[in-house]
């Protein structure tokens, strides 16, 4: 029986992935803030916790489970946390996780377990403002954020070890992927949760900074297919993991408001800008969206669900 870790266990896409796992028959341990979850796993004296940054307490977690499987899914989102932090806050936060707790993990498993199959969870943010679209693994990194310089760390940090210590390390760049988990912050939530209180309140409105802004959105679901089909794949690469299409605020919020039969522009207005905002250049570079080829040849992936139909089913399950 495959025994899989899930660092990030509590997330999206952890949520998914550990549900996807012990669907499939695997042994899953979780591992989110610091605590252990064993799912269908008896017998191995597991900790009940561990710190990421410290090598004894990985070593105690991975010399026992001997995982066959470990998907790095931690990250830390300055962004969505709603926290008051402060720069050198927010760059130790990143650092910590996706450096340091990273490169403690692949030491750990180079050295108790080192045919286990790694995923890393990247960003298409890494590609910052890229040069062209769309982007594929041969795209320079050109990262502008502590969250997105700190995965390209970790994204060399798995090319070395896949590429010195011959282990099964890959890192997947995910593009913009939803899910009816999302928080009450992000964008799609907002809108889903604005088209279903107009059904009750006809004269509800939602404002929204920039309706033009656009990106490569994808089914979460789909990705955790992507993330296993990956760590299955028997040559271990950095992955595109994206649609292919890019798409408006404003087609969401027309897909999300037409799921339930209404008109967005009845609903969705441009929020004032600030004048400092109206008054800076917009970054320049390509927009966002990403060239999966690579993945589809060498694993047959590709999204099941079009863009209209993942918001019309994260309509469908808020209801």
């Amino acid at each position: 029986m495959r025994r899989a870790l899930v660092v990030g266990s509590r997330g999206q896409d952890g949520t998914l992935l550990v549900e996807a796992l012990v669907a499939r028959g695997d042994v899953v341990v979780g591992v989110d803030i610091g605590v252990v979850e064993p799912r269908g796993l008896a017998g191995e004296a597991l900790p009940s916790s561990v710190s990421l940054v410290a090598q004894a307490n990985v070593d105690a977690l991975i010399g026992p489970l001997q995982p066959d499987a470990v998907y790095y899914l931690a990250a830390h989102h300055h962004s969505s946390e709603g926290t008051a932090e402060s720069a050198a806050e927010e760059i130790r936060g990143c650092v910590d996780v996706h450096v340091v707790g990273l490169a403690t993990m692949l030491d750990a498993l180079r050295r108790h377990a080192p045919k286990a199959r790694v995923f890393y969870a990247g960003s298409s943010h890494m590609f910052g403002a890229p040069p062209c679209a769309p982007q594929d693994e041969t795209t320079p990194f050109a990262p502008r954020t502590p969250y997105a310089i700190t995965k390209v760390a970790g994204a060399h940090l798995c090319a070395t070890h896949r590429e010195h210590h011959g282990m099964g390390v890959s890192v997947g760049i995910l593009y913009n992927h939803e899910s009816s988990l999302r928080g009450p912050g992000f964008l799609s939530r907002r809108l889903v949760n604005a088209a279903l209180r107009a059904v009750d309140d006809p004269g509800h409105k939602i404002a929204l900074r920039s309706l033009e802004a656009a990106a490569d959105f994808g089914s979460a679901p789909d990705f955790i297919d992507a993330m296993m089909r990956i760590v299955a794949c028997p040559e271990a690469a950095d992955f595109v993991v994206a649609t292919g299409e890019s798409h408006t605020v404003a087609e969401f919020a027309e897909a999300a408001f037409g799921a339930v039969g209404l008109d967005w522009r009845r609903h969705v207005e441009q929020a004032p800008r600030d004048r400092r905002e109206s008054d800076a250049a917009a970054p320049s570079g390509a927009a966002l969206v990403g060239d999966a080829t690579k993945l589809r040849r060498a694993t047959g992936w590709a999204p099941r669900l079009s863009f209209r139909e993942m918001v019309a089913s994260l309509v469908r399950e808020a209801r």
